[in-house]
């Protein structure tokens, strides 16, 4: 099982829809694992990240209005890439390339006003 990143808008009663994912776009967000091990572990929950740390217990909807904070979280992550990826056990390009695709997911979402999703 895998993670995905999606973008998603709501509708005027509030519900939200997943966009498809633009060709040429990719959607893993990484590993089921990496809910824990990656995403909420005690490395980027010791950077200050509050968006990412949520993917060990539940799916992450960050909304429209959240998507900048969101953006500097990921900046954040990238930063320290080589410190997370060590914690995690796992390469750095791997996961570089994982929250990569997430970034694209976010800036798509800040660009028509929607929210990312990574389930």
């Amino acid at each position: 099982m895998t993670l995905a990143v999606d973008v998603f808008l709501r509708d005027a009663d509030g519900r939200w829809n997943v966009l498809d994912v633009p060709e040429g776009c990719n959607d893993s967000a990484g590993f089921e694992n990496w809910r824990e091990t990656v995403w909420g572990s005690p490395t980027v929950r010791a950077l200050g990240a509050t968006h990412f740390p949520v993917l060990a217990s539940s799916d992450l909807y960050v909304e429209a209005s959240d998507v900048p904070e969101f953006l500097r979280e990921v900046e954040l992550v990238r930063a320290n890439l080589d410190a997370v990826a060590a914690g995690a056990g796992e390469r750095a390009d791997l996961v570089g390339s994982r929250l990569d695709n997430i970034e694209e997911a976010a800036l798509r979402a800040r660009e028509i006003g929607g929210g990312v999703l990574i389930w």
